[in-house]
């Protein structure tokens, strides 16, 4: 069971759990705005595929949906997760994040309650961010024993629900596992994130624009090397641990928008013949904007043997293709003039 499964990752999960074979997956999305049917419509007709419309914060559509299916494992991506929403409308992300998590791990808990003696309890794992972890300086990386120290309201919800998930698993004997994640991107990423937003702004001709100097440092995880480990964890993953997934791939924001430009300049050039850099443009910050990630990812590594498939290099010239070839997804999700809409400027309370 995922939830979450018709938005980026977990959609991508999706996809990953069908080429491995798995016989029964159900997924439970809202359709918000950033999850859509179109997603998975190659997917849609696999056998044992089945969506279920449904808000996590729903108690009795929870308890209901967990209860009739039965799952082995839940893999819980549903989730407000763009942090310049969270600075514009912080509620929602504690009422998805928080409140939505807490609804699922009691739908578990009376699901393993009606699971007859012996029987193996539902496995939850908790997909989070390494945001939660607060910031950098230019040295040092983040571990899973790292403090929690989240800056923005989308982190500090989602430290609450790992907070939550690690409790339930203590005190009422769940099992649990949590993943804690770099910055994702790849194919079907909704267009309000960073890449997509730059590769739509340059097909329109339109201002590219990059916060700050450019110089805020993220480590890239290709989505399909993620998808990979997540399932890798629901399967192998000791109950109670907690995973780091990192792409070993630090960028600042300004290298990862000149290199889109760079092959953007070399598969689709413009008319003018100028760089698609000559659109940059440097704008506000926005409020408490994190300088750097960077994740230790050597547990996967040796306790599970993961790794990414995918370089940075290889993998931003895979996602440029595919947008390229699909921009009638961005139109059916309504997206591309999502990407010239700036938020995180913090909206009134």
């Amino acid at each position: 069971m995922v939830t979450g499964g018709a938005g980026f990752i977990g959609s991508a999960v999706i996809r990953r759990l069908i080429a491995d074979g798995y016989g029964n997956i159900v997924n439970i999305d809202l359709l918000t705005y950033a999850g859509n049917v179109e997603t998975l419509a190659d997917q849609a007709n696999y056998p044992g595929y089945s969506f279920e419309h449904a808000d996590i914060r729903d108690s009795a559509a929870m308890q209901e949906i967990v209860s009739r299916y039965q799952p082995d494992a839940i893999m819980h991506l549903a989730a407000e997760s763009h942090v310049d929403r969270s600075i514009d409308g912080p509620g929602q992300f504690v009422s998805t994040n928080i409140e939505g998590t807490y609804t699922l791990l009691e739908a578990v808990r009376a699901a393993n309650a009606q699971r007859s003696s012996g029987a193996d309890p539902i496995r939850f794992h908790h997909i989070s961010t390494d945001e939660v972890y607060g910031t950098l300086a230019a040295d040092g990386l983040f571990t899973e024993d790292s403090p929690y120290k989240p800056n923005s309201p989308y982190s500090a919800s989602k430290a609450a629900a790992d907070h939550l998930v690690r409790s339930w698993g203590e005190t009422f004997g769940l099992d649990i596992v949590i993943s804690n994640c770099s910055n994702n991107y790849g194919p079907y990423q909704y267009p309000e994130k960073l890449i997509p937003v730059v590769i739509y702004q340059a097909l329109r001709e339109a201002s590219i624009p990059i916060y700050g100097k450019g110089q805020n440092v993220r480590d890239w995880l290709f989505v399909d090397d993620h998808a990979s480990a997540l399932v890798l964890i629901m399967r192998q993953g000791l109950s109670g641990r907690t995973y780091n997934v990192g792409g070993d791939s630090e960028k600042t924001n300004l290298t990862v928008v000149q290199e889109l430009c760079r092959i953007l300049d070399e598969i689709r050039p413009r008319e003018n013949r100028c760089s698609y850099a000559d659109l940059i443009e440097f704008v506000a910050d926005r409020p408490g904007h994190d300088f750097r990630y960077a994740i230790d990812a050597s547990r996967i590594r040796n306790e599970l043997g993961w790794s990414p498939a995918e370089s940075f290099e290889s993998g931003i010239r895979l996602t440029v293709n595919w947008y390229l070839a699909h921009e009638e997804w961005a139109s059916a999700v309504g997206g591309k003039n999502v990407a010239s809409k700036r938020r995180g400027l913090g909206g009134s309370p």
